[in-house]
């Protein structure tokens, strides 16, 4: 059957949730389909089961395919940790840290890495779905380019190129995605896919024909705004500080980090009606009226420490812990609440050593091999969890310190103080589980929805792949797939 790749216009127009649509719409025809990306860039990154990292993103994909994510959807990973440097993770390990011009430099050798891998995937598909990168149309970052174009040619994959109609323009960008991007490049693209469309669909057929005449590529359809990707897990921070509060009852505040990783774990408790989530942008104070304030990981704890400081997020939390207000840590957030954070051999920054929060009694030295695994296990009431690890560091407890929970083989993980008031732990996905969250949120006196956050995504997948199933010509999609080398 072959492949498709589906790249975009720019950062930010709906390849992921496109991408993953369509894999539950193929597999739900029959097809075996797996995702793929080639390069990605975000530090809210899943686990798979051999302890390998990729991006959040192809986990979910993974999940629209009905099987298990592997190292190979998405075979080269960046994650941000300063304005300037990104820890490299290749197969699902990490192979180092470099500055974005050393980076660049080694994309080439990188490329053979990313072939095997999409090599290997292919032979066990029907039809790989591929999402490139951010846009072909930054030309400035073609040279040696692994993400988009650089890939569709190495491999032999053909391209549909997907714009936002909703943040305007969508006809200069796909038209001008064309006229500036290489020729043997543009000859990679099929088709292009309208997104994120409302109204009357009636309304843009002359603009879709237009596209047509002026680039000669099949019109693969028109996408209309779709309510149940706001379900989904969001691969990119930016997605952070939309949105209101859409549930009712106690208030649970999260501290945006400058480096913040991981950030899913809060979406179970943004649809959970029981509560209201407040991601707290960087220049606000944490709120006074807060339940609970859930410090959540980052990709640069020391650094990130500083930040919260910087923005006076230290007083906010003293104050709220003096109201008898609840405090959370997680991984690196986790890390903060204690006396101490080290880091001497500047794994995650410049090498050094700074004091910690104070509200848990644990001291942290990033060294060390990094923690990436799933894991199982109980709360202190007997909840069940699953979740996983992700972090650097090694973490000491002083002695009789109660633990949040226990993993499935009985090894104790993070800590809790003064009666319950603040507790932390690494578990990333903690409030996934409705029995977990439903410990967790009735410290604070909330009632939780008793809804899994898997089974929410599920429908979700559903949800997105009927309404592409209606607004996609799938068959021409094929067509297209089927060209592939």
């Amino acid at each position: 059957m072959g492949a498709v790749m589906l790249q975009g216009t720019g950062s930010d127009v709906g390849k992921s949730v496109l991408v993953a649509g369509l894999c539950r719409l193929l597999t739900d025809r029959g097809l075996r389909v797996r995702p793929f990306k080639a390069q990605n860039m975000s530090n809210n990154a899943a686990v798979c089961a051999d302890g390998g990292e990729i991006g959040r993103a192809q986990a979910l994909q993974a999940m629209a395919c009905r099987v298990p994510p592997t190292t190979d959807m998405n075979p080269v990973l960046l994650k941000p940790q300063s304005d300037r440097t990104s820890q490299l993770v290749v197969g699902g390990r990490v192979a180092g840290v470099m500055a974005a011009g050393d980076y660049r430099r080694r994309r080439p050798e990188l490329l053979a890495e990313v072939l095997a891998a999409y090599r290997r995937l292919s032979g066990e598909a029907d039809i790989v779905v591929v999402e490139g990168a951010g846009s072909p149309a930054e030309i400035n970052l073609r040279a040696g380019d692994i993400a988009n174009m650089g890939f569709a040619r190495a491999a032999g994959v053909p391209v549909v190129l997907a714009g936002d109609i909703d943040r305007g323009g969508v006809i200069a960008a796909l038209v001008g995605t064309q006229a500036v991007i290489d020729r043997a490049d543009a000859a990679m693209i099929r088709g292009f896919v309208v997104n994120k469309f409302r109204g009357d669909p009636a309304l843009f057929e002359d603009g879709r024909a237009e596209i047509v005449a002026r680039t000669g590529w099949r019109d693969i359809g028109l996408v209309p705004w779709l309510p149940d990707a706001a379900r989904l897990p969001a691969e990119d921070a930016v997605a952070l500080g939309r949105g209101g509060e859409a549930g009712d009852g106690p208030l649970i505040a999260v501290p945006m980090l400058s480096r913040i990783a991981n950030f899913d774990d809060f979406d179970a408790l943004a649809h959970d009606p029981a509560v209201r989530l407040r991601m707290i942008p960087p220049g606000r104070p944490l709120p006074g009226d807060a339940s609970l304030v859930i410090l959540p990981g980052t990709k640069a704890t020391i650094a990130d420490l500083a930040f919260l400081r910087e923005q006076g997020w230290d007083i906010d939390l003293a104050a709220h812990v003096r109201r008898g207000g609840q405090v959370m840590g997680i991984c690196g957030g986790y890390q903060m609440l204690g006396t101490g954070i080290a880091d001497p051999d500047g794994i995650e920054g410049p090498a050094g050593q700074v004091a910690g929060l104070g509200l848990l009694p644990i001291d942290t030295v990033i060294a060390g091999a990094k923690t990436t695994r799933p894991v199982t296990g109980t709360l202190a009431d007997g909840a069940a969890f699953a979740g996983y690890e992700i972090h650097a560091g090694v973490t000491t407890v002083a002695p009789g310190t109660p633990p949040l929970l226990h993993f499935a083989d009985g090894t104790p993980d993070g800590a809790v103080a003064r009666d319950g008031q603040i507790a932390g732990c690494y578990v990333h996905g903690l409030f996934d589980a409705p029995a977990a969250r439903a410990g967790l949120l009735a410290r604070i006196g909330a009632r939780s929805d008793p809804l899994d956050r898997r089974d929410a995504i599920d429908a979700a997948l559903d949800g997105v792949a009927r309404a592409l199933e209606t607004a996609l010509d799938i068959d021409a999609l094929l067509d297209i797939a089927g060209e592939a080398l």
